[in-house]
């Protein structure tokens, strides 16, 4: 931790493999205690739904081993579930179906394992009831990877609110939010990482950026983002970036538009789109910057 005039204390750690920053500021003995929560609280959520641990629930529920499904994630689940309904399915938990492509020694290769498994692709191949999760199929898996570190950015603010906190910024791995002061935010340049290419004004708002630069894998000479769509998996756009009033929604949706650059959005959102050219392309601002 370390600590200023301005009583700032910044606590690090790392979740869901991700370098994670808290900056509270006021009392120190507070902003430990609230530091404590959220990282506790945070731990929990990556030790469920891990998708590549075995031991985890989503790993166990992709498994067919348990159906049972607790409170958080029965929200968790319809939560997704309902921004695949308002993107037309373009953001799709279900997309971990996918996994394994990236393994592919060839492009033939690739796109025959893709063929296969586009059928199981789709929310509508799981329901949730009122303790259970079930599949239609033994093939269709949940990746929760895009949207759990979202949603403990967000939990992460209503805890550090009811610890009686009013000034913070929450940085999980890129998904900011920044709460009762202005703080301004560097987007990477994609050609070089380490350059800022613009900075953002931020304030009682989320901004996540999804982009194609940072994992990527490589088949016959092609390179393909880790984000994945049913109809490419490349794009000309190569970072998304979205300002809203939550972290899962400016992940939902700087997830989606990467798939999908052109979609019309149903939100109050501030997008920036950054093409292989580096031409910046502003959308849908709700303020000016």
């Amino acid at each position: 931790m370390e600590s200023g005039i301005d009583l700032r204390h910044i606590y690090r750690f790392s979740v869901m493999t991700t370098p994670c920053e808290l900056h509270l500021f006021g009392d120190r003995g507070r902003a430990d205690g609230v530091a404590r929560r959220v990282l506790r609280g945070s731990k929990g959520l990556e030790l469920k739904y891990n998708f590549y641990n075995p031991d985890s629930l989503l790993s166990k529920i992709n498994r067919r081993e348990v159906s049972r499904v607790d409170q958080e994630s029965r929200e968790i689940l319809r939560l997704a579930k309902g921004y695949s309904v308002r993107t037309n399915g373009v953001f799709d938990i279900t997309m971990g179906t996918l996994k394994g492509i990236e393994r592919s020694k060839s492009s033939i290769e690739l796109e025959r394992f893709r063929e296969k498994m586009l059928p199981f692709i789709g929310v509508e191949h799981f329901k949730i009831g009122r303790n259970r999760i079930e599949f239609d199929n033994p093939y269709t898996k949940i990746d929760l990877g895009g949207f759990v570190k979202e949603y403990a950015v967000d939990r992460a603010v209503k805890i550090i609110k009811r610890g009686g906190i009013d000034e913070a910024l929450i940085n999980f791995g890129g998904d900011i939010y920044a709460m009762g002061r202005e703080f301004h935010i560097g987007i990477k340049n994609p050609n070089r990482r380490d350059e800022i290419i613009t900075t953002i004004p931020l304030k009682d708002m989320a901004l996540t950026t999804s982009a194609s630069y940072e994992r990527y894998s490589e088949v016959d000479g092609e390179i393909f983002s880790h984000i994945r769509g049913k109809s490419t998996l490349q794009s000309e756009i190569v970072s998304t970036t979205v300002i809203s009033k939550s972290a899962v929604e400016s992940g939902v949706f700087s997830t989606a538009l990467m798939v999908e650059p052109d979609m019309d959005l149903d939100i109050s959102a501030s997008i920036l789109l950054i093409r292989r050219d580096l031409k910046l392309i502003w959308r849908s601002s709700i303020y000016r910057y």
